[in-house]
């Protein structure tokens, strides 16, 4: 069945796509064939939208695709939302602010759950994005959960990371410079018509000392209002740009090395099953001989 599907979407049958999908997420009969047939298109380019709840990212994304659909780009958009605690569904489930977009034949959009994963992102994010790859999206955006600092896993995944404020985050900036603040490659200060919108860019600039700067360049700060699509040309040109500077290091490669990490840590991890450790560490402290340690290296 699988092969069908690949040969489908390979052809731009989003209805295949969307179960090729879905045979990953719920790793179904077939889906590691598939990840092991994909001929990998790598000049797919993914775009890492992260930031605070809040900060209007799905409003961005939305701004986002339009201008790059105008410029005949075909893109693919996945959210990551929150999970229910009851199904592990997507809660926010289908964007309402994207609806415009979702009968274009150029775009593509998928929700996704967290289903629990830290980090801001679906635990099978990497062999969905590259499954978009194949179907030879040429922007794949990847918007993550509003969870602040913990969303830094992007960073592994897209190829340019956009961290999105806005003017009244000034206090989250201090939280964040270590983490969230540290993986981005383009800040836009979104809702920038607020007041103190220019003084959090100023403040934004000063935090950005010389070893939070990337070695080679600036990191830019594009001030957007995406509601009113204010700065998303400006936004496409500055992600353009940071694309076309990747050409020649070794960020690609530790791209790669990250998620070879990351793939090789849930194959490991798959057999593991978290019930079955607590019935042995239970059984284990009744006998009252339980040591972690000891327990560790007994079970690895």
């Amino acid at each position: 069945m699988w092969q069908q599907l690949l040969v489908e979407l390979q052809q731009g049958n989003t209805r295949s796509l969307a179960r090729c999908i879905s045979l990953i997420e719920n790793e179904a009969e077939g889906y590691e064939q598939l990840m092991k047939s994909l001929q990998l298109d790598h000049s797919s380019k993914v775009i890492g939208i992260t930031g605070p709840p809040g900060a209007g990212k799905s409003t961005l994304v939305d701004s986002l695709t339009g201008e790059l659909v105008s410029g005949n780009y075909r893109v693919g958009i996945l959210c990551v939302d929150p999970s229910s605690p009851f199904n592990f569904g997507a809660l926010l489930g289908d964007r309402i602010r994207m609806s415009d977009w979702y009968n274009h034949p150029n775009v593509f959009i998928r929700s996704l759950a967290t289903r629990g994963a830290l980090g801001g992102l679906h635990p099978k994010i990497i062999e969905i994005t590259d499954l978009l790859k194949q179907a030879n999206f040429d922007y794949i955006i990847v918007e993550t959960v509003g969870v602040g600092q913990s969303e830094v896993e992007i960073a592994g995944l897209a190829d340019t990371t956009v961290v999105v404020l806005v003017p009244e985050g000034g206090d989250e900036i201090q939280t964040m410079k270590a983490g969230l603040m540290e993986i981005a490659d383009i800040f836009v200060v979104n809702k920038s018509d607020r007041p103190g919108a220019d003084r959090f860019v100023h403040n934004l600039n000063l935090m950005l000392s010389p070893s939070i700067k990337k070695e080679h360049a600036e990191i830019p700060i594009i001030k957007t209002v995406a509601s009113e699509k204010t700065g998303i040309h400006e936004l496409v040109s500055s992600i353009q740009k940071s694309l076309a500077e990747q050409k020649g290091n070794d960020k690609k490669y530790w791209l790669l090395t990250e998620q070879a990490f990351h793939l090789i840590q849930n194959k490991k991890m798959k057999n593991i099953s978290k019930n079955k450790l607590k019935e042995m560490i239970e059984k284990s402290m009744q006998q009252g001989d339980f040591n972690m340690y000891h327990f560790i290296e007994q079970h690895i």
